[in-house]
């Protein structure tokens, strides 16, 4: 099994603490992972082990600088700010690409659920990713992307029966996108609730989530594949 490494670094006054998985050969690309809004959990450690196999440099970033917490009020708090939330998840992509491992290679970004709508949120931003992808993703902004703002490729997978992420906005998501010009992919699986890629979903008796199995490998196919595309050279 990958073992992590601990990264520690900051966002102004907040220490924060990264997991590094590394891959046997030399890395094809960087990846930051942002997790649930549950933050570093073990569902999130599994995902850095299985890119770091396909010979991804990861990083598991930190959304709030502690172990456990109300993670919704957590949440709640660090989102109330577009900039600020932006300048917390930046400091991630800035800390893998000045970590020594990646020098010269190119970044992405992956993340699931409230880290779904942080990878897009970088994107929106307009961080230097070539791809950022999503699993059952919080759609929604406080900040809707700028034409041409987007630099990366996109690929959102997304339950359809998703209760947090209603069809109006993935309607409104969709237009933004067209808006600003960019390069993206919508997979939708029908009658898939959230959480669809975490075995634990079942267990925790929320209406809301369901793990689904062909979701959760099909969805997994369809990043590899794009990353196999954007990371060829």
């Amino acid at each position: 099994m990958t073992s992590l490494e601990r990264v520690d670094y900051a966002h102004g006054q907040t220490a924060l603490t990264g997991w590094l998985a590394r891959p046997v050969a030399a890395p094809r690309a960087a990846i930051v992972l942002y997790p649930t809004i549950a933050n570093v959990t073990p569902a999130a450690e599994r995902r850095a082990r299985m890119l770091a196999e396909l010979g991804y440099l990861v990083l598991i970033a930190d959304f709030y600088g502690v172990a456990e917490g109300d993670w919704p009020a957590l949440a709640k708090d660090l989102r109330a700010d577009t900039d600020r939330y932006r300048a917390r998840l930046a400091a991630a992509v800035a800390t893998l690409s000045a970590y020594p491992a990646a020098a010269g290679l190119a970044l992405g970004a992956v993340g699931y659920c409230m880290g779904g709508q942080a990878a897009l949120e970088m994107a929106r931003d307009g961080q230097d990713l070539r791809v950022a992808a999503t699993f059952h993703g919080l759609l929604e902004t406080g900040r809707p992307a700028e034409p041409g703002a987007i630099r990366p490729r996109l690929l959102v997978c997304h339950g359809d029966a998703d209760p947090m992420v209603p069809r109006a906005q993935v309607m409104a998501f969709w237009e933004e996108m067209d808006r600003a010009d960019a390069n993206w992919h919508f997979h939708a699986y029908s009658g898939v609730k959230h959480g669809f890629t975490d075995p634990g979903s079942d267990a925790r008796g929320i209406p809301a989530i369901a793990y689904d199995a062909s979701a959760d490998r099909q969805s997994w196919a369809a990043m590899t594949a794009l990353f196999d595309e954007v990371f060829a050279d």
